[in-house]
């Protein structure tokens, strides 16, 4: 499938989705909004493919809705007011229910809307020279959907900052890390997609079927209560009792072999 404004590319067992809208540093416009599920939903369901990457091109990761195209078409954010009141996302990995393991590689700046495929990414890195900031109250806008998401992973505070602070501050990779935003560095910055490409594969050796059940059992977690919690991780245990790759794993590991896994079926 063909897109205006990403990438979708395939490096063995690897997927990656590339933001392409560089001279914007990557602001989300309606017609890349729109792509995202598809391309989302592309690498899901394509066998072969057993972990994504997300990352952008240029200079920037992403940096939220394109806001000239909203002050300048007429329309405004009037277009996205009943997908939002309707919780009807498609944007992200998680809007999309993807199970397979996703890895965001944030390259430069990533700001406001960015921070999406920040908080809705299992795993998070960034180059050395990555900046973020989140500017929504600094052009009139609210500060939500994203920001939540973040208070799932590091202290409500510098999330806090962050929101009212607006334009007027940018933290630096080293800081998202001390706050576990983000969960390497790479330096240099350069090696970006050289670490996310080694990491994927790395995590590619393993099962699919057993990652795809351990993602929705861990994010699971996240909807419920410590016990409720539990209970639905259980039953992600026990559904995995016959597969094939419970079987394979312990053989493979006794006769010192590569694992065959199953393909994870949509």
């Amino acid at each position: 499938m063909s897109y205006e404004h990403l990438i979708v590319e395939r490096h063995g067992p690897v997927g990656w989705l590339i933001n392409n809208r560089p001279e914007q540093l990557n602001a989300m416009n309606s017609a890349m909004r729109d792509e995202f599920a598809d391309a989302w939903n592309e690498l899901n369901e394509d066998p072969d493919v057993r972990v994504i990457v997300h990352t952008g091109a240029g200079r920037a990761f992403q940096t939220g809705v394109d806001v000239t195209e909203i002050a300048t078409d007429g329309v405004g954010f009037e277009r996205y007011r009943q997908s939002v009141e309707d919780w009807d996302l498609h944007f992200t990995s998680w809007h999309q229910h993807v199970w397979k393991p996703v890895i965001t590689a944030v390259n430069g700046i990533c700001a406001g809307g960015g921070f999406h495929w920040v908080a809705d990414a299992d795993i998070v890195i960034a180059a050395s020279d990555a900046q973020f900031f989140d500017p929504h109250v600094s052009v009139g806008q609210v500060v939500a959907i994203e920001a939540i998401g973040l208070m799932r992973k590091m202290p409500a505070e510098a999330v806090m900052r962050m929101a009212f602070v607006g334009r007027h501050e940018r933290m630096s990779a080293q800081r998202a890390y001390e706050l576990g935003m983000i969960s390497q560095i790479v330096d240099p910055p350069e090696k970006l997609r050289d670490v996310a490409q080694e990491l994927a594969e790395t995590i590619a050796k393993n099962s699919p079927a057993a990652m795809a059940a351990t993602k929705r059992a861990l994010w699971g977690a996240l909807e419920h209560g410590l016990t409720d919690a539990c209970r639905e991780g259980a039953k992600e245990l026990v559904g995995m009792w016959g597969h094939p790759d419970q079987g394979e794993g312990p053989a493979a590991w006794a006769e010192k072999r590569p694992a065959n896994w199953q393909p994870l079926e949509p």
